[in-house]
């Protein structure tokens, strides 16, 4: 049967005529007025919606200049907007003439005016504001204002639900019975409510709706008032849903990821307990056991890490991500949950499985054949002829260091003699000075062996002088090559750790070496990293605790 699409224009004028009458008289008989027209104008209303809902907005405002005051005045009627599925209607007829791509002043100010009205025809302390008009109408249904409220939401949220729901799962053949651009317009229609409790449904079920569609069928605006509401903890969704934004809208998961590097880099965190806690209740580790997401997420990490100039706090907040979304991946039920290879690199398979396995999971005698087990695969993979390129390396590299517990492992176990000294030494110089040509990297392992066999040899002397590690602070606060720098400062403060006699001069060593801002941060980092990881793993040498929490305290005023 064929559609009528014209609405009388004679019909338009009638109830134009009406709407002015009953906003400018509020007599008991005006009133009474509205409501014996109250059916016929849902009628006219549901016509009026039928015809301007395929024309676009403009158009429809070229049909019906005058159709703005209309509406506008039916949505300040409380009476209009109370009986039956007026307010419905009226909402479906305003989100017709929202412009999705605005091309001038005009049409940005109309679609602030639609959001206001939008706003106004679900907001609470509108009706409370226009109880004495509405008191009486509202009474003879037996509800007060409020309860009236909460029930006329309610009741179309869930209208717009069971529309939806319904739609989704009555198979595939009959998905697009709900035109795409009426789940636009109900999008549309979310934005300004995006907080209201009672819209919460209507969110979910949108944000898990798809329809068929192999295009975006949700508003962008809609997309964005929900990942930033999010953000700002001013809903509170299932993790789901919020996985489901994220996949289908980019800008949002971007947006995300960013706002949790701000927030972790312009707080000071005291532990990484905090740092998990941060990055966990972001839900980007969990949402990251989609492979999409994680290589997003990864991506950004990467160029972040690149603009800092490899920032010690950005390096740590990636490792710790690492972890929690190793956690997440694990804890998925077996049959959704995608292989590593979904994640990283196909060609460095066999160094990814040594590197995700977590320390806690081995034996602690076993730590040493692992890691040399790590370093002989990493160096083959880097004297491969087909690792030519910077981009190669740097891949290689920041694969590495996502997994920077080995390395603090390492670092330790280096000294303490417990491991082939040369494999893992290459391991933490490849870290610090992955650039590096092959004679560069030879004379970077010269130096480091230098420091590190100085340091193993002092590892057991319980009497300590500054003097005796006059050698190593000079490497730090001396040279100028970074790399090495870095590398003896790791080295240095694992020493002032574990060594019996470190523990001495552990202050007054730190304080020296710690003179800059950057070289601040780094220390403090590794020593955040460290407290963590000897937490977890239940370490007894209290006294190694004790001077842990008191380099931290200090540290923590110059950072």
């Amino acid at each position: 049967m064929a559609q009528d699409t014209t609405v009388p224009k004679l019909n338009f004028d009638y109830w134009l005529e009406k709407a002015i009458e009953w906003g400018q008289a509020t007599t008991l008989e005006s009133q009474k007025d509205v409501c014996l027209h109250l059916p016929k104008l849902q009628e006219f209303l549901h016509q009026l919606y039928e015809t301007i809902k395929h024309l676009g907005s403009t158009v429809a405002i070229q049909q019906f200049p005058l159709i703005g005051q209309l509406l506008g005045r039916l949505c300040w009627n409380p009476f209009v907007v109370g009986y039956d599925e007026s307010q419905k209607t009226l909402m479906w007829c305003l989100c017709c003439l929202y412009s999705s791509e605005p091309q001038n002043p005009v049409e940005l100010k109309a679609n602030s005016w639609i959001r206001s009205l939008l706003c106004h025809l679900l907001s609470s302390s509108k009706w409370e504001s226009n109880e004495a008009e509405t008191s009486a109408f509202i009474s003879s249904l037996g509800y007060t204002s409020t309860d009236y409220y909460c029930h006329l939401v309610k009741n179309m949220v869930f209208s717009l639900v069971t529309e939806l729901t319904e739609n989704q799962f009555n198979g595939l053949n009959i998905q697009g019975s709900i035109s795409a651009s009426r789940v636009n317009a109900m999008s549309i229609f979310c934005v300004p409510l995006i907080t209201l409790p009672d819209l919460t449904p209507l969110l979910e079920t949108l944000l898990l709706y798809y329809g068929g569609s192999s295009k975006e069928i949700l508003s962008s605006e809609f997309l964005e008032a929900v990942n930033e509401a999010f953000l700002k903890k001013k809903i509170s969704l299932p993790e789901s849903t919020i996985f489901s934004l994220w996949l289908r809208h980019l800008p949002s998961l971007e947006k995300a990821t960013l706002h949790l590097l701000d927030q972790l880099v312009s707080i000071q965190l005291n532990s990484l307990e905090e740092v998990a806690c941060v990055i966990k209740d972001s839900l980007l580790p969990q949402a990251a056991s989609h492979p999409a997401i994680f290589r997003i997420v990864n991506e950004i990490f990467k160029n972040a890490l690149m603009e800092t100039g490899g920032a010690s706090e950005v390096m740590t907040i990636i490792q710790v991500f690492t972890q929690l979304f190793l956690q997440a991946h694990q804890n998925e039920n077996e049959q959704h949950k995608f292989p590593l290879k979904a994640y990283f690199p196909c060609h460095y398979q066999p160094l990814v499985r040594g590197l995700v396995r977590r320390p806690f999971e081995l034996p602690t005698t076993y730590w040493s054949q692992h890691l040399k087990h790590i370093s002989d695969m990493l160096k083959a993979l880097v004297e491969d002829t087909n690792v030519s390129s910077l981009i190669d390396l740097f891949e290689i590299w920041f694969l590495v260091a996502c997994f920077g517990e080995w390395l603090d492992i390492a670092a330790e176990q280096l000294l303490k003699a417990a491991v082939e000294p040369d494999a893992v030494l290459w391991l933490l110089a490849f870290y610090y000075c992955p650039k590096n040509e092959d004679e560069q990297s030879t004379q970077t392992m010269v130096e480091a062996q230098a420091v590190c066999s100085h340091l193993m040899m002092l590892f057991s002397c319980t009497d300590l002088a500054l003097k005796d590690l006059e050698a190593a602070l000079h490497r730090i606060t001396g040279i100028e090559q970074c790399c090495n720098q870095h590398l003896t400062t790791h080295l240095l403060t694992n020493f002032l750790l574990f060594s019996p006699g470190g523990h001495k001069i552990a202050q007054e060593c730190i304080s020296l070496i710690t003179e800059t801002p950057d070289t601040s941060k780094e220390v403090y980092h590794l020593l955040i990293r460290t407290a963590y990881r000897l937490n977890h793993s239940g370490e007894q040498n209290q006294r190694t605790v004790k001077l842990l929490n008191e380099l931290l305290q200090k540290l923590t005023l110059k950072v």
